[in-house]
């Protein structure tokens, strides 16, 4: 095998795995981080957003890009509305207490797979890429006639996993923003540092929380429209992208959105290339090794903040 071809492919195949899971990720980091709730059920919001995805594109003929272009327009927002809606009739009602929220969401969580078997079936269901071109990945080499580049026999990556790690991070670029240069981001993060205070000063917090719990909703179901034609829709896959989701925002720190995607990449890249070049499951075994080291060596995670 060699060495630096399947290395650039690796972290190509790497940057994909982490741009599905920043955005993932992100919507976890960002709803504990505001309402202070471990949402259980976030990796449902991901397997709705993928079966959404190939319910939308099945609607519409013609071209692949319209159908998926009205997925990426419509999933998030449908997933996000019944988060918005679950927060605000279960969530609100047990008043955020950490020990029946977590309940809850597991019981959310339950609602939603099985409510997507019984309206879906259990069949895993793809969806066609808008486009889709093989990208032969070219490599400098050294000669006696001086550097000159070659294309190793078989190793390419398509065109679709280049627009997945462009357009997760315009999306993250984006979320930057809106939080830091907009007034729904001061009221997020004015309801972040201290709900009681947000609210005595008017901010209408329990507003916020829902639509906190609908943005990190409707991110899980976005991430999962950029995947589901590279990995097919079904009503059991959320369990692995909130198990990653868990690992990365513990990494990263609780709440802290640079933490989550400086981890998602750290994850990403490490499975990617640890994938090529051993296994898949070695590459699982190391990130819950990472996991333990962080909470041995610091608890609250590369860019959390020690609790006092």
């Amino acid at each position: 095998m060699e060495f630096g071809p399947h290395l650039l492919l690796a972290v190509l195949e790497g940057l994909v795995t982490a741009s599905i899971l920043s955005l993932t990720a992100m919507g976890l980091s960002l709803v504990f981080g505001v309402m202070r709730v471990v949402n259980v059920a976030h990796g449902e919001a991901f397997m709705l957003g993928a079966v959404l995805a190939w319910w939308v594109t099945g609607l519409v003929a013609g071209h692949p890009a319209v159908g998926f272009v009205l997925a990426a327009l419509t999933a998030p927002l449908i997933v996000g509305a019944l988060a918005a809606a679950s927060d605000r009739l279960v969530l609100k009602r047990l008043n955020y207490d950490p020990d029946r929220t977590i309940v809850a969401t597991i019981g959310l969580l339950y609602i939603a797979q099985q409510t997507t078997l019984m309206t879906f079936g259990p069949d895993a269901r793809p969806v066609e890429p808008p486009f889709n071109q093989r990208i032969a990945l070219p490599w400098l080499e050294r000669t006696e006639e001086g550097w000159t580049w070659f294309y190793p026999w078989g190793l390419s990556i398509t065109s679709y996993k280049l627009f997945v790690i462009a357009a997760a991070a315009a999306i993250l670029v984006a979320i930057w923003l809106v939080i830091t240069r907009t007034r729904a981001g001061l009221l997020m993060r004015a309801t972040q540092q201290d709900s009681e205070t947000a609210q005595a000063f008017g901010i209408p917090v329990g507003t916020v929380y829902s639509v906190v719990f609908g943005i990190g909703a409707a991110l899980a179901a976005l991430g999962a429209v950029l995947v589901v034609p590279i990995q097919q829709a079904h009503y059991l896959m959320g369990g692995e992208p909130l198990l990653l989701s868990f690992i990365v925002v513990i990494i990263g720190g609780l709440g802290s959105l640079p933490g989550t995607v400086i981890a998602a990449l750290l994850i990403g890249l490490s499975d990617g290339i640890i994938s090529v070049f051993f296994s898949p499951t070695l590459a699982k075994i190391i990130a819950t090794l990472l996991v333990a080291m962080v909470l041995v060596f610091r608890p609250q995670g590369l860019l959390g903040k020690a609790q006092t």
